[in-house]
């Protein structure tokens, strides 16, 4: 038995950044994770996702090669290299983490965690045996999230036939056909990425619009952008019907009171995650859940109804991000070590969606700003106005600066385009200290760049803007 300051179980980006700042204030620590570290974002989301549509990117910009003066012979597409390129990246980065804990004094504890009685662990390791750790100050339950079928309709996940994120992420080929169920981000970055290598890929969503949760003129700026390059784009749509065999899955869709039948090679469930709360001892330990099963925690300390016990990132709730996660990893290390950190801003946490175009938003749509009864004015700069990305021949979306009509808060900006989720930044950190759409314009913007079209938008929600 070994004694710690504090223990985390689960080594993604909550339980290894907040287990990270915990070793630089001084607090002896460990972290239980039984795969590798980094969790889903490393190994089977964000970076290894984030990969294969940079080399989605460069299939579609292959195309276009002449236009630079660049002649190739034949190309040929192969998703194989490409996603054995991404999971080469994964095991960079989670090797990356483990050099970070040796230098910030982290141990990681290689198995599976399950509380006990007291503020201890038991942990079943790699090969078998059981150990049992105690914690001075605190355990942090930072499991994280997975993916989950839909199996009231018929789309149970077999791994073969009907997918979730993290199988697309090993398959040798690219199928001939797919169809993508859901069209949040997730789904709308793996359509991106098929499409590109050659799948025919249909996207069924039963909101009335792909991206749901961003503003509707980002939805409809990437369903157009979608549509142009052949994906089959269907909203508001119905289920029923589903038939799995080997190599095919057949549905029936129903859209705007008339049915269509589909079929594709495999389906690829993007529509949701659950938290991981089993087999923790939760109940035993008296850690209470929500009604959406989440762990339910003190939403300025963390500390779940169990004393000493904490719980931070996806198994807490929404919004399920990794960098909402981190952030929330620092601050509670910062309060356990007694320090009294900034609070995180739940709500001006950037979202981003990588697919091409990018979509990338802080803070409230047009319509929550509406629903709201915000007196309010909308700045807007097109991509297709911008020197930069004439250059870059990326002139598809938008920057959408939303201000109060009175005082000139920024209240919401999103963003279509090239680099959309580096450029949102600006928007956030302008949130973050309260500036005003004058003070951004303020700033002098390099010509030619993109981030001019922020200082653009931001003019034309004052009535002066200068290049549209």
């Amino acid at each position: 038995m070994a004694s710690y300051d504090v223990i985390f179980l689960g080594g993604g980006p909550a339980g290894y950044v907040g287990a990270i700042r915990c070793g630089q204030l001084g607090l002896s620590t460990a972290v239980i994770e039984r795969e590798g570290l980094g969790g889903t974002c490393v190994l089977w989301g964000c970076i290894p996702a984030k990969s294969l549509l940079e080399s989605a990117a460069l299939a579609n910009h292959v195309k276009h090669a002449a236009d630079h003066g660049i002649t190739l012979g034949d190309v040929k597409l192969d998703y194989g290299p490409a996603m054995k390129r991404s999971r080469g990246i994964s095991a960079q980065n989670s090797k990356g983490v483990e050099t970070l804990f040796k230098k910030n004094k982290v141990t990681w504890i290689k198995g599976t965690g399950r509380l006990a009685a007291g503020k201890s662990v038991t942990v079943k390791t790699a090969d078998g045996k059981e150990e049992k750790h105690d914690a001075k100050k605190a355990i942090i339950i930072a499991t994280g999230s997975r993916v989950k079928g839909l199996p009231q309709i018929g789309l149970a996940l077999d791994k073969q036939n009907v997918l979730s994120s993290d199988e697309v992420l090993t398959l040798e080929t690219a199928p001939k056909s797919l169809i993508v169920v859901g069209a949040g981000a997730v789904g709308c970055e793996f359509a991106d990425v098929f499409n590109a290598f050659g799948t025919k890929v249909t996207i069924v969503e039963v909101m009335p619009v792909i991206l749901p949760f961003e503003d509707a003129e980002s939805s409809t700026a990437v369903t157009r952008s979608f549509k142009k390059r052949g994906i089959d784009v269907l909203t508001g749509a119905k289920i029923s019907n589903v038939k799995v065999a080997k190599g095919s899955v057949k549905m029936t869709v129903e859209v705007g009171g008339e049915k269509k039948d589909l079929e594709a090679e495999q389906v690829l469930v993007a529509a949701g995650r659950a938290p991981n709360v089993e087999d923790l001892g939760l109940k035993e330990a008296g850690v209470q859940l929500t009604e959406r099963g989440f762990i339910k925690v003190n939403t300025e300390t963390y500390e779940t109804a169990a004393k000493g016990i904490y719980a931070i990132g996806d198994v807490i709730g929404a919004p399920m991000l990794a960098h909402k996660g981190q952030r929330e990893g620092v601050v509670l290390a910062e309060l356990l070590a007694g320090q009294h950190p900034h609070p995180v801003n739940y709500g001006n946490i950037p979202n981003a969606t990588y697919c091409h175009p990018e979509v990338a938003s802080i803070g409230l749509t047009e319509a929550q700003v509406k629903e709201k009864k915000i007196d309010y004015k909308v700045g807007k700069f097109p991509f297709m106005a911008s020197g930069r990305a004439r250059t870059a021949g990326e002139t598809e979306g938008h920057v959408k600066v939303i201000r109060d009509a009175k005082y000139g808060e920024i209240l919401g900006a999103h963003i279509v385009g090239l680099h959309a989720t580096e450029l949102i930044h600006e928007l956030a950190v302008a949130r973050e200290n309260e500036f005003t759409v004058e003070e951004v314009d303020l700033a002098i913007h390099a010509h030619p760049t993109l981030a001019e079209a922020v200082a653009e938008a931001c003019l034309d929600s004052l009535g002066k803007m200068l290049h549209a």
